[in-house]
């Protein structure tokens, strides 16, 4: 069930940072020489697997 939580919340994160940028587009829409800002696929994999960690080691076992 946590693992479900911390989709949920990188899904919101996601669209927090689309909408940040939607709305900096709009705010700096009659601002001369402003070209508008796009996120993709690409950048939101690459700041997701900065703070990404690998399983934990786990060495021997209980029977």
């Amino acid at each position: 069930m946590l693992r479900s939580m911390y989709s949920g919340v990188a899904g919101l994160k996601v669209h927090q940072t689309r909408m940040d940028v939607i709305g900096n587009n709009i705010a700096n829409v009659n601002t001369t020489a402003y070209k508008y800002q796009a996120i993709n696929f690409s950048d939101v994999m690459y700041q997701t697997s900065q703070h990404a960690s690998g399983a934990p080691q786990t060495t021997g076992g209980v029977n």
